[in-house]
């Protein structure tokens, strides 16, 4: 067996089902669909501070994938033992979104466009799951990937109660697609949303687009791990056949 049939294989183990039967591919968006992560982890430090809070850039990244307002809480929670107000966190997740509006429009990330063409052309669904509520990048997806997500197959923060790394988010995205947990993956850059796809008991791919040591993301319970987008579409007709092809 090559690594690829042993991840899907202790998946299927581990979860119950026979096999893997694809029907859709649910994406976060920020550090897999769009390389903005850094201004992200700019903006919260940046804004944090000026508000006598403290995350830094490289905690920022730890936390991404939450809602605006759990990050919030955490780091006010941390510092004053108790949740900020809502007005609070209206106004603190306002400032941050500002912030993040005054770098440069994010690119998307190398190979995620040719993934996403080769997700198509194989009759797959694309479902994004991000936990962002930021109305600029969600804008932007259509410009940057026409075609791709039609809104009843997103799932943002202004749909769930639950962010990441509750399973919620993902059990959404399923309900969307209108699928089963072994009948999509999950594909997630950073430790938390590894955690919630892996929760909702979906097969879950990390790529390392950050600046985390990868074993955080194999900590996390990714079922397979790329060092980048590029890699893991180099490798998609591999990922694509074995799925097909693994049963117990």
């Amino acid at each position: 067996m090559n690594s690829i049939q042993q991840s899907i294989a202790r998946y299927l183990q581990g979860s119950g089902h026979s096999y893997i039967h694809l029907k859709a591919v649910l994406f976060d968006m920020d550090g897999v669909l769009f390389d903005s992560m850094p201004y992200h982890a700019d903006a919260w430090h940046t804004v944090m501070e000026r508000r006598g809070l403290h995350l830094s850039r490289e905690e920022a990244f730890l936390h991404e994938g939450r809602t605006g307002a759990s990050t919030i809480n955490i780091v006010y929670q941390r510092q004053f033992g108790k949740d900020a107000t809502p007005e609070m966190i209206e106004e603190i997740y306002a400032e941050k979104s500002r912030e993040f509006n005054k770098h440069p429009e994010p690119e998307r990330m190398k190979g995620a466009w040719e993934l996403i063409q080769k997700v198509k052309s194989c009759g797959l669904i694309p479902v994004l799951v991000t936990g962002s509520g930021q109305t600029s990048l969600l804008d932007r997806l259509n410009h940057n990937y026409p075609d791709t997500f039609d809104r009843n197959h997103m799932v943002t923060a202004f749909d769930v109660k639950y962010g990441k790394p509750n399973p919620e988010p993902y059990l959404m995205g399923l309900e969307k697609a209108q699928v089963a947990p072994n009948e999509a993956i999950v594909v997630e850059n950073a430790p938390i949303g590894v955690q919630a796809g892996v929760a909702a008991g979906i097969f879950t791919i990390a790529v390392n687009t950050g600046p985390l040591d990868e074993q955080v993301l194999l900590n996390a319970g990714a079922n397979l791990l790329f060092p980048s987008m590029l890699a893991f579409n180099d490798s998609w007709e591999k990922v694509y056949q074995t799925l097909q092809q693994v049963s117990i």
